[in-house]
């Protein structure tokens, strides 16, 4: 099934949305909701949007990182636990 396969009109959700959810919840990948020929929306089932979301935060942290090793905003490892200790 192509991602071709996962584009719908609108009025196709607002006819077959038990089965559209059934589907996404079956492990259907997400479906791309058009409307007046453009994409509008995308439906995916909770566990694969909770996923992204946790990757996206993930790669957020990652970014954060990397900009504070650009600006030389580092703690060095050394003495790290009495640190946390300290409060």
């Amino acid at each position: 099934m192509g991602r071709h396969d996962r584009i719908k009109p609108i009025s196709y959700l607002k006819a077959n949305s038990a089965e559209v959810l059934r589907e996404l919840n079956d492990g259907a990948p997400p479906l791309i909701i058009t409307q007046n020929g453009e994409a509008r929306a995308v439906l995916m089932d909770m566990g694969t949007w909770e996923q992204t979301q946790e990757t996206l935060a993930l790669l957020k942290l990652l970014a954060m990182g990397e900009d504070d090793i650009e600006r030389g905003d580092l703690v060095p490892i050394e003495g790290l636990a009495d640190r946390i200790r300290a409060g």
